[in-house]
């Protein structure tokens, strides 16, 4: 497969998760608008709704932390990594991926397990199991490790990451 197919199918895919992301965020609102509705105008209070919230976030910013975010998106020491040579991002970067692929990989098995274990458990009011809902966490992670073997290979290859640059900063809108 050639790098510039390859990339276009990971823009679509990463298209489709932002798809995703805002389907989350647009039921998350939907769920805390009829809330809204029946607590204040209705004075019939209802859970499932602030339960259907809190884990809509939980998956939105997991699922967009491992789908969505660009590894040039993620937080940064600007006064360090900044001013950096390539060289030296390169060296920061892989030291940053390694330790985050052992961190990671070496959680895994306890992860599974436990999200696994928690099968024995249902949400209060939409009796969903919680492996189900916590199940997202198991695809950050692998997600995470898998991102960051990739970046460990860049850097390994002699690609920095790419430096920070104050004129491409935005809000994130």
């Amino acid at each position: 497969m050639r790098s510039s197919s390859a990339r276009h199918i990971f823009e679509w895919l990463r298209s489709r998760a932002e798809n995703i992301a805002c389907a989350m965020l647009a039921a998350m609102f939907v769920a805390f608008m009829l809330q809204i509705a029946f607590r204040y105008l209705l004075n019939l209070p209802i859970g499932w709704t602030h339960e259907l919230s809190v884990v809509l976030w939980i998956w939105l910013v997991l699922f967009g932390s491992a789908f969505v975010v660009r590894e040039s998106e993620e937080i940064r020491f600007d006064l360090i990594y900044g001013p950096a040579t390539d060289r030296a991002r390169r060296v920061m970067g892989f030291i940053t991926a390694a330790a985050l692929i052992v961190l990671f990989g070496v959680s895994l098995p306890a992860v599974i397990d436990y999200v696994t274990f928690m099968k024995v458990e249902k949400s209060a009011y939409m009796k969903i199991r919680f492996d189900y809902l916590y199940s997202i966490y198991i695809v950050f992670a692998v997600a995470m490790i898998v991102r960051y073997i990739w970046i460990a290979w860049l850097a390994v290859r002699g690609q920095a990451p790419e430096a920070y640059d104050p004129t491409k900063a935005s809000s994130g809108v």
